[in-house]
């Protein structure tokens, strides 16, 4: 289901999309201070300015590049016939946004949130690549994700690509459906996470000779915790905004969102003090967080379609997946995860958009209610395949390459030394460090 960018929008969904997508930075806001929180004290200043850097970089590659892959369902795009279908494969449109109206109108607004989203998406890949990333190493990956994978995949879910045209062509439900970005923005994005992660390596000191993985722990969980509800604020509005632009749901259907929204974060965190209470005797702050914040992941894709009751489920298994996933990582893969954002984004997604097609009800006039869309399980199943054989492994081998010619990890040095001196030469609290002597008894 993908909304006609030639019909106008009401006056209502106008200000509401304005009032929604002012409120998507809110979870930028809220991911970076988790990212910072979940890493060490000697590279917070870094891991904060990183995620201003990113954003930066992503919203200006986005707009000279990056919109033009994706483009707008019903714009010009190219295509290829196969077994009697027309199918489209990338968005044709002017770079720097030139000819594009920022009226208010649905091509403006979808141009505008895509701008923020992208920026959310390179967020991700930080808090795997915590205190060793190189700061130049992760704005040269940001214009990678926000050049190429990002765009091309948005504009297959978004854009009136081929994902969305499933339905159409084969009858699979409405075609591959993603409401909020939990393909799009998160998946995307904690895969591009895993590859930063394969290639860094873990952090010095984090695996014994034998490989048995040591714990280091996030130096702040009162950012970790703030950023959990900073990011709630943000994703309900993402997921509204999104819902409305690009899977056309009325504008009040957003009450319905933010409660499953809510729900879903809410189920997914005490799932994971659950899990944790059971597994390690005692509840996890920072796996609780994560499942939280894997619970809004897990919401977005299908916020607007199913009902409270499905999203606390969602919710529930979104919870259980994100610690077992950390600890499975950990020690099966030797992936050195700070903030667990592969587990949170990439597999807590993965499950959203399966429940998707699982739980899903679409509106249905002839029915006068909502019903299943006969197929949509096996759109998602198609849209996840695309993910994990096309996005993981095109983001790696790009970020792979880049590493031939522009290293990714800081120096030895670095790591010892901490991010913030070595790259930035000051340190996030410098009074931990230095006293004056402003103190001592003259």
């Amino acid at each position: 289901m993908t909304p006609n960018s030639a019909v106008p929008l009401s006056d209502l969904a106008t200000a509401l999309c304005v009032i929604f997508i002012l409120l998507v930075p809110v979870a930028a806001a809220g991911l970076a201070l988790i990212n910072t929180g979940l890493g060490r004290s000697r590279s917070a200043a870094h891991a904060i300015l990183a995620s201003l850097v990113v954003i930066s970089v992503a919203a200006v590659v986005y707009f000279v590049f990056g919109f033009s892959l994706q483009g707008i369902a019903g714009g010009p795009a190219h295509s290829a016939t196969l077994s009697g279908h027309r199918w489209n494969l990338l968005a044709v449109q002017p770079w720097f946004m030139r000819g594009l109206k920022f009226d208010g109108s649905f091509a403006s607004l979808q141009a505008w949130l895509g701008m923020l989203s992208v920026g959310l998406a390179a967020l991700i890949p930080l808090g795997s690549g915590g205190d060793r990333w190189r700061l130049g190493a992760c704005c040269a990956s940001t214009a990678i994700l926000a050049a190429i994978t990002y765009p091309i995949f948005a504009h297959w879910v978004w854009g009136g690509g081929w994902l969305a045209q499933l339905g159409a062509f084969y009858g699979l439900g409405r075609g591959f459906q993603d409401a909020g970005g939990t393909a799009a923005i998160q998946v995307v994005g904690g895969f591009t996470a895993l590859s930063i992660a394969w290639i860094l390596g873990p952090r010095r000191g984090k695996y014994a000779v034998d490989g048995m993985p040591a714990a280091i722990p996030g130096h702040n969980v009162v950012y970790i915790v703030f950023g959990c509800i900073l990011a709630l604020v943000g994703w309900c509005a993402l997921n509204a905004a999104g819902a409305i632009l690009y899977a056309g749901v009325p504008a009040g259907s957003a009450v319905l969102i933010a409660v499953n929204t809510t729900l879903s974060a809410a189920a997914a965190m005490l799932a994971a003090l659950v899990v944790t209470r059971v597994r390690f005797g005692k509840p996890d702050a920072s796996l609780c967080a994560n499942g939280w914040v894997g619970g809004l992941v897990a919401s977005s894709a299908a916020a607007p379609f199913i009902p409270p009751a499905g999203a606390l489920v969602v919710g529930l298994v979104a919870g259980t997946i994100v610690p077992l996933s950390v600890e499975w990582l950990d020690l099966r893969f030797a992936v050195d995860d700070p903030s667990g954002a592969v587990s949170v984004h990439a597999a807590a997604g993965l499950w959203g958009l399966l429940a998707l097609g699982l739980l899903a009800r679409f509106p249905d006039a002839a029915h006068a209610g909502a019903t299943a869309a006969p197929g949509q399980w096996l759109a998602q199943i198609i849209g996840i395949a695309t993910l994990l054989g096309f996005v993981l492994p095109v983001t790696y081998l790009l970020n792979w390459f880049l590493n031939r010619f522009l290293p990714q990890r800081v120096a030895r040095e670095g790591e010892r030394q901490g991010l913030d001196l070595y790259e930035l030469g000051a340190g996030a609290y410098p009074e931990f460090l230095t006293h004056s002597d402003e103190f001592l008894q003259r």
